[in-house]
This record gives structure tokens, sequence and C-alpha cells, in this order.
């Protein structure tokens, strides 16, 4: 089988594997953003087990998403993860700033036209500091929620199609139900089919008569 082949045949499981690799990169990078934000109230070590920790309940949550676990505790579990990511990303993207390098500086000039056309004071170097954190680090759990719902939508459209071709196959046995049956058996016993009436019609008439040949009379001899 050629590379081609390979692809079009694998194309839906290919698409979707390419959703989850977004999904758990982003994962992969909030264990070490998100451990520096519990390291502020805990010890290295359980903070490192937290980090992990709410890694391990995001992928749970879907999980959960991609078997069809019905109820709003899924959603609700994958948002508060989504929070704690989005704040460990943003204050580690902080932390990290140097405000005196070079390119912070020329950050700050390049986004000044924009940053001071919403009303932030450009020399507010802590306002900066924060603008770039938000970047940086809060788009990081967007992209994540982006790819799970085009991977649940992608799933759920698949689901759909497949539903639509058997329900189109022609070669699809029709299952008989008990509620068929019934109606069957009532239609043949209490409705018999009537022989089907005959209607008169006018007698016969024969276009091609035969002509009747005469016998030749006979001679009388005295």
């Amino acid at each position: 089988m050629t590379l081609s082949n390979w692809i079009s045949v694998n194309k839906k499981k290919l698409v979707r594997f390419f959703f989850l690799i977004p999904i758990f990169a982003v994962a992969g990078i909030s264990i070490s953003h998100v451990v520096s934000w519990y390291d502020l109230a805990n010890p290295t070590t359980w903070a490192i087990y937290l980090s992990i920790a709410v890694e391990i309940a995001a992928m749970s949550a879907i999980a959960a998403t991609s078997v069809r676990i019905k109820g709003a505790s899924v959603w609700i579990v994958f948002l508060i993860v989504t929070l704690i990511q989005f704040i460990g990303n943003v204050f580690f993207c902080y932390a990290e700033i140097d405000i005196l390098s070079i390119g912070f500086k020329t950050w700050v000039e390049l986004t000044a036209p924009v940053f001071e056309s919403i009303g932030s004071d450009m020399s507010d170097i802590v306002a900066q500091r924060r603008w770039l954190a938000a970047l940086q680090g809060g788009l990081l759990p967007l992209i994540s929620l982006t790819c799970l719902h085009f991977f649940i939508q992608y799933d759920e459209d698949d689901e759909i199609d497949n539903k639509e071709s058997e329900d189109d196959d022609p070669d699809k046995e029709v299952e008989l139900t008990e509620e068929m049956v019934k109606e069957m058996i009532d239609l043949l016993v209490n409705k018999p089919i009537k022989p089907k009436e005959v209607k008169k019609t006018d007698p016969i008439v024969d276009i091609n008569p035969v002509e009747k040949v005469e016998e030749p009379k006979k001679k009388r001899i005295f």
C-alpha cells in the first residue's frame, strides 16, 4: 500500500490525531508553568504533583467527552482545569519577563500604537508587562479549548455521516418488529383478499364465421 492510499484510508483518524496534538502540547507546557504558581503556597515537590494532577484531570475530561459521557460535571472539571492553566501560564510568563531586556523594550515600542488606541499608558511598564504575559500565557488554554471543540465536532459529524450512509443502504435488511408482525397477521386474517370480479361482457361474436357448405341435393330417380 502506497503512502497516498494509506492516507486516504486513514484520513479521519489522522484529522482527529492532529486535533489532539495541540491539546497534549499545551498540557505539557502547562505542567511546568503551573508548577511556578503552585510553588507560591506549596513545597516544590507538592507543586509538581499538583501540576501533574491538574493535567491528568484535563486528559480525563477529554477522554470523557470523546466517549460521549453526558453531564455538566465533565465540562465543569475541564473549565476549572483550563482556568488553572490560564493562571499558571500567565503568572509564569509575567515572572520571566525582564523589563530591562532589549526584547521587552522593542516589544513596547512595536505595540505602542495598538495599546495607546485602547487607552493604555505606554509609560506604565507594569501594565505593558501584564499585557505581554496575558498574550503569551493566556492564549495557550484558548488554543486547547478550540482544538477540543474541533475534535468533538468532527467526531459528531462523522457519526452522522455513517448513520445516513447506513440508512441509505439498499441492501440493509429490515428488522421486523412485533408490531409489524401483528399488523401483517391482522391484515391477512380480518381483511382477506377478495377475488377479482369478472365483469360481464357482450357475447363473443365470431368476426370470421366459417361458411357452411350446403350438400348437393340428390336427384330423385324414378
